[in-house]
């Protein structure tokens, strides 16, 4: 079963990577546009501003779980670095299992938020203002995959602690 999640979560890795540089792709795209129309054509896009800042945050989001994997976030190891390799390994599948529980109240609380704005329209553009939040259902979906096999396996973390 593990090996199945392991694939799984490598398919989504990949999958993630992509979209990450395709919604990159289209924010510098957008931004360039917006540049060259307002000071070459004296003119603007007028769904500029709400598009760059809509692959923003998809880029964002796309991107924690890629960090979730290989624990490059802020840590404090003042503590950690003190105690046995042991000890060291079962206060990180504690984490981890805060970690889960996190990502799960991430995730409830954004289905709540997708809910509650799908009916709302974005000014510029004519789409549900939704996808501002879907992005975060997706990231804690994907962290939560990361996080579930790392507190399996704790020899998986990338980064030693």
């Amino acid at each position: 079963m593990v090996s199945r999640l392991e694939q799984l979560t490598a398919g989504i890795d990949r999958l993630s990577y992509g979209a990450i540089a395709v919604t990159m792709l289209g924010m510098s795209a957008i931004v360039i546009a917006q540049v060259i129309t307002r000071y070459v054509f004296n003119s603007s896009i007028d769904s500029a501003d709400e598009l760059s800042r809509l692959f923003f945050v998809w880029v964002i989001f796309l991107s924690i779980p890629q960090g979730v994997k290989y624990a490059v976030h802020v840590g404090i190891d003042l503590f950690v670095t003190k105690c046995s390799e042991v000890r060291q390994a079962q206060l990180y599948r504690v984490t981890c299992a805060l970690s889960i529980l996190l990502m799960l109240v991430v995730l409830y609380s954004g289905i709540l938020a997708v809910m509650d704005k799908w009916v709302e329209l974005m000014p510029t553009l004519n789409m549900t203002a939704a996808v501002y939040y879907i992005p975060i259902l997706i990231c804690a979906v994907h962290s939560l995959l990361h996080l579930i096999l790392q507190w399996l396996h704790p020899s998986l973390r990338k980064v030693s602690l």
